[in-house]
């Protein structure tokens, strides 16, 4: 019995390793490229072994890069605070207005509110070239075009139905016994709310808003046709890498590493509370 044991679990350590290395080549390879030149990383056959160049990470950070045709300026960093800045900001005003949205859809039954939350939640379904014509003429009008409030605005496109139904299933699993209890001994909703409901859900709300950061982080149609370069994030300023002298793999590796490094860092520190909320509810019953 022991023996089996013992098997099962080397077998279950060598097929997690096997998963986890598929998984993360591709980022292993991404992050070597990133210390190559052009020239090192399409040699035939590719070699894990090369002298290593700083040359595409300096490039990025100060705005001038080596090509084979000469020097490209490139302000890739300022990509980087504009998609810090769009991420942050698109997600906070989400938290803002949907985690009460989705306390109230949790826990009131009113006319309409099934259609109403499922009709934001048909946002998420909807194609963004369906509603990319009106958003630019709407835009125009408003004198919204290539404004930082413009994109966040339409970023809640993006994490406010995510973060609205996120939220509510987890407001769904709480028991209102509390809630009630707090209420009787003479507390109002709004001081309930904030002291029983949202404490309690916390993981979930964490968990919602993490998820909503990496989608609004990965946008790129919205920007693209509604900012032009000074506003755009770096999934758009990226596409300056493809000159007329050729892709500049290194560079982009670089810049894809520098570009996910927000995201991890956040996911990490988040980590605890992701965990949590992606189970809430799993063994309810």
């Amino acid at each position: 019995m022991d023996h089996n044991s013992t098997f099962e679990k080397f077998l279950r350590i060598v097929l997690l390793t096997i998963v986890v290395a598929f998984f993360m080549f591709p980022i292993f390879w991404i992050f070597l490229m990133s210390f190559q030149t052009n020239e090192t990383i399409l040699r035939i056959p590719p070699s894990m072994f090369f002298t290593p160049t700083m040359e595409n990470y300096q490039g990025l950070i100060t705005g001038e890069l080596k090509t084979a045709a000469g020097s490209l300026q490139l302000d890739f960093m300022h990509n980087l605070w504009n998609s810090v800045l769009l991420s942050t900001c698109s997600v906070a005003l989400s938290l803002l207005l949907g985690v009460p949205a989705a306390y109230a859809f949790a826990r009131f039954k009113f006319r309409l509110g099934e259609d109403i939350a499922f009709t934001l939640l048909s946002f998420r379904f909807a194609p963004p070239l369906l509603v990319l014509l009106p958003l630019s003429l709407y835009f125009k009008t408003l004198g919204l075009t290539n404004t930082y409030l413009g994109l966040i605005w339409v970023y809640q496109l993006i994490c406010l139905p995510l973060i609205l139904w996120i939220v509510r299933g987890y407001f769904e699993d709480l028991s209102p016994d509390i809630e009630n209890a707090y209420r009787i001994a003479g507390n109002s909703w709004l001081k309930t709310f904030f002291k029983i409901a949202v404490p309690l859900a916390l993981p979930g709300i964490a968990a919602a808003g993490l998820l909503a950061f990496i989608f609004a982080w990965n946008n790129f149609i919205f920007a693209l046709i509604l900012a032009s370069a000074d506003k755009q994030p770096v999934t758009v300023g990226a596409l300056a890498f493809v000159t007329a002298s050729g892709i500049q793999y290194g560079q982009i590796a670089a810049a894809i590493v520098l570009s996910i490094t927000p995201t991890l860092v956040l996911a990490l520190y988040a980590q605890r509370y992701l965990v949590q909320g992606l189970s809430m509810g799993a063994v309810k019953g």
